[in-house]
């Protein structure tokens, strides 16, 4: 009897547990029905991309289709800058020079209500915070300008390997006609990529790494979607982007991407993009929240 079980023991070790295999697949395939599923109460188009940082493992749909990014390029906008601070050719504590022609006031900008004249002198940390914590558009291309445009911020990412993006147009361009938003897309592995890069810290310093997951974590954008409907205090470093809705009622742009921290010690990248949309925003905020949670379900096993 006991040799009968030692050889059982001894063909479980050789075949690799067969039976656990089965039962994750069982289990990647719920994830991916319920995530199709999920997907199509928006009634537009829905990429998602799911990372765990760990292992590698992924999860993609509409992987192909390129995805106004809408404000979350500026998640890669404060890693070109930090990128220039690491290099000494810019310094978090410099002040730039802020006029009122620099601020539009018909524009998202938390820096306008506050100092609607301008005439101001703010530092390079403060003004990543209004951009990448606030979402705010002026100081946004105050920053683009900073580092020499949208085209430079674009090299540096492609630089870093992750070629499946493109930013070309600025807040200010985008406001100027509907369609110029759709000029800065992504596909949803690329921005998987960069925050697997941005995870690993190794382009960025460590004092530039912690800093940009740090204004991620504290911005007060998006509460209703990536973190929605995950435990309360969950620690997500993100990025939302949203579109206006134009005449036909549709929205362009509902997204978020970051990185979620779970108890178990994994960390999951996570982006979401929600696009060319009837739904009301209460809707799009869900599924996003939906998505999120079944990513958390899933890696909680």
């Amino acid at each position: 009897m006991k040799i009968h079980v030692f050889r059982i023991l001894l063909a479980s070790l050789i075949t690799g547990f067969l039976f656990l295999p089965e039962n994750s697949v069982a289990q990647k395939d719920e994830l991916h029905a319920s995530i199709d599923s999920i997907s199509k109460r928006v009634q537009g188009t829905v990429g998602v991309g799911i990372m765990e940082l760990k292992s590698g493992e992924t999860f993609f749909l509409n992987k192909a289709h390129k995805f106004p990014m809408q404000s979350v390029f500026k998640f890669p906008l404060g890693m070109a800058v930090l990128h220039q601070v690491d290099k000494g050719k810019l310094s978090l504590d410099q002040k730039i020079h802020v006029t009122k022609d620099d601020l539009n006031p018909d524009t998202w900008s938390p820096l306008q209500k506050k100092f609607p004249e301008g005439n101001l002198d703010i530092s390079l940390r403060d003004l990543l915070i209004y951009t990448v914590s606030l979402s705010d558009n002026n100081t946004c291309d105050i920053l683009f300008k900073l580092v020499g445009g949208p085209r430079n911020v674009n090299k540096y990412i492609h630089n870093l390997g992750v070629k499946d993006i493109n930013i070309v147009a600025t807040e200010a361009e985008m406001a100027k006609s509907w369609d110029v938003q759709f000029t800065n897309w992504c596909q949803p592995p690329a921005m998987i990529q960069l925050l697997h890069i941005l995870h690993q810290g190794k382009n960025l310093s460590e004092s530039s790494t912690e800093f940009l997951l740090k204004i991620m974590t504290e911005t007060p954008t998006g509460l209703n979607r990536i973190k929605g409907l995950l435990p309360e205090n969950t620690k997500v470093a993100h990025k939302t982007g949203s579109s206006g809705t134009n005449d036909k009622g549709i929205s362009a742009a509902f997204n978020d991407a970051g990185i979620v921290t779970m108890p178990n010690g994994k960390y999951i990248a996570i982006v979401a993009f929600v696009s060319n949309t009837a739904a009301d925003e209460k809707t799009r905020d869900l599924v996003i929240a939906q998505i999120s949670r079944a990513a958390w379900d899933y890696y909680s096993r």
